[in-house]
């Protein structure tokens, strides 16, 4: 679906005979807003800025956008549970995106909070998300398959499964929540022992620690 005037509507069908067409009433060019529900993950309110969270909750306000990550994909909310339910601590959000889990991290009580992303527009977005909230983050651009990771009690990945693999590998964090891949699929973690397992929608996040948990 396309929304566009008479001159555009002209260069869609010179492209695509097929093309259909049909006049739209007024506010169209709003109304993408609606398919931005908020949706609440460890007793966080997250939602966009057009939408006032309720009184007296845990919020994270993100403008979908520019980078990936509005808080409604199962992957991030996955996340989001599962930090809920650790030792607040020093964290990383590795691959932040638009900096959602982050702030989530922030509101949930964790402190300090880095977040990095190889995407310059990521980070920008990011330390948007941050101030928007009034959350204090260390942002930085920075390949986490290459550069020096940070050191931090919890880190969190959303992010591709081969990525995730590489970063544990690396990381010197003691406790790691992974997300971004199928049900099915299971990080490597080697060095790892596995604490929990979660499935949203179909698909997965974990728990990883350096030592059991107790």
């Amino acid at each position: 679906m396309a929304y566009t005037d008479r001159a555009g509507e002209s260069e869609i069908r010179a492209a695509f005979a097929q093309a259909t067409s049909e006049p739209v009433s007024g506010g169209w060019e709003d109304r993408w807003k609606e398919f931005h529900r908020p949706v609440r993950a460890g007793g966080i309110w997250i939602g966009p800025p057009w939408i006032a969270p309720p009184a007296g909750e845990l919020a994270v306000v993100v403008d979908p956008g520019r980078a990936f990550g509005t808080g409604a994909h199962p992957t991030t909310r996955a996340c989001i549970d599962l930090l809920a339910g650790l030792e607040r601590g020093s964290l990383l959000d590795a691959g932040c995106g638009s900096g959602v889990v982050a702030v989530a991290a922030a509101r949930l009580g964790f402190a300090p909070v880095r977040a990095v992303d190889y995407d310059g527009v990521a980070v920008e977005v990011t330390a948007e998300t941050a101030r928007a909230n009034g959350v204090e983050l260390e942002v930085a651009r920075a390949d986490v398959l290459r550069d020096e990771i940070p050191d931090a009690d919890v880190v969190v990945a959303n992010i591709e499964l081969t990525v995730v693999d590489a970063l544990l590998d690396r990381s010197p964090a003691r406790v790691a929540v992974t997300s971004g891949y199928l049900a099915a699929e299971r990080p490597r973690a080697l060095g790892w022992i596995h604490v929990q397992h979660i499935e949203l929608d179909g698909w997965a996040a974990d728990v990883f620690s350096r030592a059991a948990l107790s």
